[in-house]
């Protein structure tokens, strides 16, 4: 199966926190007709990123950092988000 377009723009633009481990899932299937979902997919996505980037940073600022980094990706091809946002000595 091919990697979904948005997976790929994710991915290359979560590559500046370099992650430790990244852990990404298109869950759009689930969300089939509710708001936002697309027949191709790519609108809901679930997160595990571990990184030294987030050390010493509460869930809100790690957060925040994922939302800067996907950028206007947010806006435009992802519908929803769950983040779980790590640093090393966390996970």
């Amino acid at each position: 199966m091919a990697t979904h377009p948005v997976e790929l723009a994710i991915r290359s633009r979560l590559a500046a926190l370099e992650p430790v481990t990244l852990d990404l899932r298109d869950e759009s299937a689930q969300h089939a007709g509710h708001a936002g979902a697309r027949p191709s997919g790519g609108s809901h996505w679930q997160l595990t990123i571990v990184s030294d980037a987030f050390r010493g940073k509460n869930a809100v600022a790690r957060h925040r950092m994922v939302y800067e980094a996907l950028g206007d990706l947010m806006k435009r091809d992802v519908h929803a988000l769950k983040i779980e946002a790590l640093a090393p000595d966390q996970n």
